[in-house]
C-alpha cells in the first residue's frame, strides 16, 4: 500500500512548527499505525533526516501514550481503539493521512508529536489514590462491593489517561478524565475515608492546570479508546456539589467552573 503522510514537524516548544509531506512506499496492510511510522522513521535515519519524534510504549492499547491525531481524530477513525491498535488496512490506498499532536493549552508539544501530559500526573498527585494506612493487604473476600458499584469501578478504572478526550473537546476539557478517576474510587468502600477531599482537591488541580470547561457535545466519550461514559462526568459533579454543602470540617472547597 501507498501513503501520503502529512507529519506534524516541530523541533521544541518555540518552534512555530509545520506539516511536512511524507510518501510511504510498500507498507503491509497488516502493519499497525505505529510499524508504519517505524518504517517512514526508518528510511528518514538512512536519509540523515531528523526521525519523527512520537510517543509509545506498550503497543497494546494499555498505555495511553500513542497519542496521535489521525485526519482530525485522537487514535484515528477506528472506535475504541488506539493509536498502536489501528491497522493500515483501515485505510484506502494512496490516502492522503494528516498526523498531528494533542491540541491543548495544558498538554504542550515537546516535539514534533509529543506533548507534555504531566498536567494529567498533578491531578492524579492531587487526590486520586487512597493514603489510608490499613496495615496488610486484607482478603478481597471480605470487602464486600455490591455487583452494580464493582462493576461500574472497573469500567471507570478502565481509563488510561491517554488525554484523547482532552484533544477532541473544542474547549480542551479533562472533565472525562477526572471524572473516572474520580468515580472509580468513589463506588469503593476503600475510597470512601477521602471522597469528598479527593474530588475538590482534583477539580480544583484541573481548574489550574487550564483545562477547558465541558459543554455536553460529547466528543470525549465519542474518542475514548476504552469507551468512558460521560455518565461518569455527571457522577463526578454529584460529588463535588455533595462535598460543596457537606466539606470536612479541615477542607473548604473553592467555588468551581464545573
Amino acid at each position: 500500500m501507498k501513503f501520503h503522510l502529512y507529519v506534524w514537524r516541530q523541533k521544541n516548544a518555540q518552534d512555530k512548527g509545520r506539516l511536512v509531506h511524507y510518501e510511504t512506499q510498500d507498507v503491509s496492510p497488516n502493519m499497525s499505525f505505529l510499524e508504519m511510522l517505524d518504517v517512514v522513521n526508518e528510511d528518514l535515519i538512512k536519509k540523515g533526516v531528523d526521525p519523527i519524534a512520537f510517543d509509545q510504549d506498550c503497543r497494546e492499547g494499555i498505555c495511553g501514550m500513542c497519542s496521535l491525531v489521525i485526519n482530525g481524530i485522537p487514535h484515528g477513525p477506528e472506535r475504541g481503539t488506539t493509536a498502536c491498535e489501528l491497522y493500515m488496512r483501515r485505510f484506502k490506498d494512496g490516502e492522503k493521512i494528516y498526523i498531528e499532536p494533542w491540541r491543548a493549552k495544558a498538554f504542550p508539544v515537546i516535539k514534533d508529536l509529543v506533548v507534555d501530559r504531566s498536567a494529567f500526573d498533578r491531578i492524579i498527585q492531587a487526590g486520586g489514590f487512597i493514603s489510608v494506612n490499613t496495615g496488610s493487604a486484607p482478603e478481597a473476600n471480605n470487602t464486600l462491593v455490591p455487583k452494580q458499584n464493582a462493576e461500574l469501578a472497573m469500567d471507570a478504572a478502565a481509563c488510561i489517561g491517554c488525554g484523547a478526550c482532552v484533544a477532541a473537546c473544542k474547549n480542551a476539557s479533562a472533565m472525562l478524565f477526572v471524572a473516572a478517576k474520580v468515580s472509580h474510587l468513589a463506588l469503593l468502600p476503600q475510597g470512601q475515608v477521602e471522597r469528598r477531599k479527593r474530588v475538590v482537591d482534583m477539580v480544583q488541580q484541573m481548574d489550574k492546570e487550564g483545562f477547558g470547561n465541558c459543554t455536553n457535545q460529547y466528543e470525549c466519550e465519542a474518542v475514548c479508546p476504552k469507551r468512558i461514559s460521560v455518565k461518569f462526568i455527571a457522577k463526578m459533579n454529584r460529588e463535588y456539589l455533595s462535598a460543596s454543602i457537606h466539606p470536612t470540617s479541615h477542607h473548604q472547597p473553592a467555588p468551581s467552573k464545573t
